[in-house]
């Protein structure tokens, strides 16, 4: 039996960048967690980065199968928004790497912990941004920046989820919903 000694390394490597961040980690502790000599790491990749970039590549994978699970196509495009952002956020909550790049970029601003972060938002944006422009072509969503729309989206579900309780009662998953809709769907313009 072959043992896939470069999974074996990218397994080690998300294990060791989600304990102990990006910094922290080095190619020695990748080695020794997957059991490898370090010169076989570089078989497979030239630095750390390069191994960062397949972790996040990977992370970014799963985080679109994860909303493509909670879409559908029957529904309305407002009833979709609501549950891929609400399942990427509690996917990202609970997702350990994300976890640590959240905190490392806290407490010590690694410039690669931050590039992970702009790499999830940025997928979570794309993502979005794709169903915008199927609201769009379908005639849900009137004709605008679906970029700049997504990005709008995101901002706005993250300032009622995560920045709200900061110093408010937390929202209800439901009242998240309703205020989702109010703002970008029927606006604050009286009839």
């Amino acid at each position: 039996m072959t043992v896939d000694r470069r999974k074996l390394i990218v397994e080690a490597a998300a294990k060791s960048f989600a304990l102990f961040g990006y910094k922290a980690t080095t190619m020695d502790q990748v080695a020794k967690i997957a059991n490898v000599g370090k010169g076989t790491i570089y078989t497979f990749f030239s630095n750390k980065e390069e191994l960062f970039q397949e972790i996040m590549n990977k992370l970014i994978q799963e985080m679109k199968r994860v909303a493509e699970e909670v879409v559908d196509p029957d529904r309305k495009f407002f009833d979709n928004l609501h549950r891929v952002l609400d399942r990427l956020l509690d996917f990202n909550e609970e997702h350990e790497l994300a976890i640590k790049l959240a905190q490392e970029v806290k407490e010590i601003g690694t410039q690669m912990a931050q590039e992970g972060i702009r790499q999830i938002e940025k997928a979570i944006v794309g993502y979005i941004q794709q169903q915008v422009q199927r609201a769009i072509d379908k005639g849900e969503v009137k004709p605008c920046n679906p970029e700049m729309t997504a990005f709008v989206m995101l901002k706005l579900y993250m300032a009622l989820t995560a920045d709200w309780r900061k110093s408010h009662e937390p929202l209800a998953k439901g009242q998240v919903a309703e205020l989702l809709q109010f703002y970008l769907q029927t606006g604050l313009a009286p009839n």
